[in-house]
Order: structure tokens, then C-alpha cells, then sequence
């Protein structure tokens, strides 16, 4: 099977809905056993484990203890995506304290929190493959979501330092950078901003799910043994 990964153990955060349940969903197909990682909406996230074969596990990133937790109750991972993320819109000048922690701690510390839990391990077993969903925003920006634009960003460069530090050890980490994809989180962005960006896309349509899904899926396999430190932008052409 072209990207298997039967024999795999993946934990995909966010998995409950949107990109993260796609993503869970494909890795599945590729033959590997998915922990489905939440923080709420514990129907949706069982209801897709139980579909796709996996389990799901509670946890929220953005805390390093429930993060570590998570980790430990997924096993020895051969894949961890990170996926989990949130959104907190407004200009820089209304912006308060709050929305500004909350996305960073969330979308950037979680993404710190289980690469860190996972690393050790990986490294032991000399093998390993992590992939950080990011976002079109955090190399191009868009008004209204500095916050968000800053934690996609920062888990670029923080992706990019990981891979030097763990290409050694056999493990690679990559980034998928998603475009406008129809999801709840996009869902929110004003009319005039989402026909925009549509106008902007040069395949002229919306991305589902499933597309990212699949870029995650070949990071993931041995397939792409020689790729790590990279971005792999899924929008459309809308980055170019």
C-alpha cells in the first residue's frame, strides 16, 4: 500500500472534528492504529475512534501535565500530529490579554508540550515521525488574527529547530500549512475576507478536509523517509 503505515501508532490532537478528523480518519486507512486526541466534545471524538477503530483520550494541550499525560495513554508513537487549535479574532488594538494567551498557549505551547513528551521516546527507538498542522497565516499574516498569524508562525520555526535537533536520532518533523479549507474555525471569517481569499486561490475553490489529510498521511510514511524540516503548503496555490 502506497504511505502505509500499518503497524503504526498515531496520535492525532484535535482529532474530533474538521482537519483533525480527517486526518485521524486517513491515517487510519493507512493502516495505523489512531489515538484520537480532545479537549471537548467527547461525543464527536468517540464517535470517530469507534468509526476508525482507535479510542479517543482527553487532554488539553495547552497544560504540559495533561499534554505529558496524553502522550503516555497514546504508547509508543510512531506519528504524532498536532492539529489542536483555536481561534480568537480582533483587531491588535482591541485585542486583550486573554485572546493574545490563550491562542499562543493552545496552538504554539501545545504544540510544544506533546512534541516534548514524544521526543524522548522517538529517540530511544531511533525512529519517528511528527507532523504540526500550521497555516498559510503564519508565513503570509491576515488582519485581525495577529494572535493566531503569530502561533501559526512560531510553530513553523519551532518545527524547523526540531528537525535539526532530532534528525539524528531517525525522527523528522515536518509542517502542513493549510489554506482556506471549509471548517468551522474558517467558518467564522467575514464574507468579504473568505470571497478574497477564494479570489485568490488559483484552483478557484474552496480545500476540504481531505486534502490535508493526505499531505499529513505521506509525512507520515515512509515514503517521505528524506523530508524533514519542511513546509508543505496545502492551499490551492493561494501562497504562492
Amino acid at each position: 500500500m502506497f504511505c502505509s503505515l500499518a503497524g503504526k501508532t498515531a496520535l492525532v490532537t484535535g482529532g474530533s472534528r474538521g482537519i483533525g478528523r480527517a486526518i485521524a480518519f486517513e491515517l487510519a486507512r493507512a493502516g495505523a492504529s489512531v489515538v484520537v486526541g480532545y479537549r471537548s466534545g467527547a461525543e464527536e471524538a468517540t464517535a470517530v475512534a469507534e468509526e476508525i477503530g482507535g479510542r479517543a483520550a482527553q487532554a488539553d494541550v495547552a497544560d504540559p501535565e495533561q499534554a505529558r499525560r496524553l502522550v503516555q495513554e497514546a504508547g509508543d508513537l510512531d506519528v504524532l500530529v498536532n492539529n489542536a487549535g483555536l481561534t480568537r479574532d480582533g483587531l491588535l488594538a482591541r485585542m486583550s490579554d486573554e485572546d493574545w494567551r490563550v491562542v499562543l498557549e493552545t496552538n504554539l505551547g501545545g504544540t510544544f508540550h506533546t512534541c516534548r513528551a514524544a521526543a524522548r521516546g522517538m529517540m530511544k527507538r531511533r525512529a519517528g515521525a511528527i507532523v504540526n498542522v500550521s497555516s498559510i497565516v503564519g508565513l503570509h499574516g491576515n488582519p485581525g488574527q495577529t494572535n493566531y498569524s503569530a502561533s501559526k508562525a512560531g510553530i513553523i520555526g519551532f518545527t524547523k529547530a526540531l528537525a535539526r535537533e532530532l534528525g539524528n536520532r531517525g525522527v523528522r518533523a515536518n509542517v502542513v500549512a493549510p489554506g482556506y479549507v471549509a471548517t468551522r474555525l474558517t467558518d467564522d471569517l467575514p464574507e468579504e475576507l473568505r470571497g478574497a481569499m477564494l479570489a485568490s486561490t488559483p484552483l478557484g475553490r474552496l480545500g476540504r478536509p481531505e486534502d490535508v489529510a493526505g499531505a499529513v498521511r505521506f509525512l507520515c510514511s515512509d515514503e517521505a523517509s528524506y523530508v524533514t524540516g519542511e513546509v508543505l503548503l496545502v492551499d490551492g496555490g493561494l501562497g504562492m
